[in-house]
């Protein structure tokens, strides 16, 4: 049920206003929304930081107002502070979302994401070429015998001497030079 304000609306107290609002009184509502859209708004920008994200939040502080008003006692406090309070806490709302969700990528002309973004492997044909050299690598070492494999493999990708290796697999230092040597 819907209560008209009078013409001298704008003489109405922001209590009554809200008052009206817990009854249902969208002509209230819309009187209050003339009163402080422009000053929540801009609280969600300076917050925001998007003119989009702060429309929103002026539409959703005013939804809330109507849902809540009444839970607004007088005694408390005055109007104005309490729907700034509701718009702030949905700004700090919205900037935690915004941290724990992703940013998302839009390419266009006015945005050209991608082609900015630095190309990390630069030289294709190398990248080509090392994974050919690692793949023959890989077929060579298989076919040899897993002996000699193993003092190859210990010494080029181990990093380790002869003797060490020879220490390691406790095999004469001679055994460990002839199968580094075998063809």
């Amino acid at each position: 049920m819907t209560a008209t304000l009078p013409p001298a609306a704008r003489d109405v107290s922001d209590e009554d206003l809200l008052a009206r609002i817990a009854q249902s009184d969208s002509t209230a509502l819309a009187t209050l929304y003339e009163r402080y859209a422009r000053v929540v708004y801009g609280l969600a920008l300076r917050m925001l930081g998007n003119r989009e994200l702060a429309e929103d939040l002026v539409q959703e502080t005013f939804w809330r107002v109507w849902r809540r008003s009444s839970t607004f006692h007088r005694e408390r406090g005055r109007v104005a502070p309490w729907v700034l309070g509701i718009a702030h806490n949905l700004a700090i709302d919205e900037l935690r979302r915004q941290r724990l969700r992703p940013t998302p990528v839009y390419e266009d002309d006015a945005r050209p994401v991608l082609q900015e973004l630095a190309d990390e492997r630069v030289d294709v044909a190398a990248a080509a070429l090392g994974s050919e050299q690692h793949t023959t690598l890989i077929s060579a070492l298989q076919a040899i015998p897993p002996e000699q494999r193993e003092v190859i493999e210990l010494a080029y990708f181990g990093g380790l001497s002869q003797r060490e290796i020879a220490e390691r697999l406790q095999n004469p230092i001679g055994t460990v030079k002839t199968r580094a040597r075998l063809r």
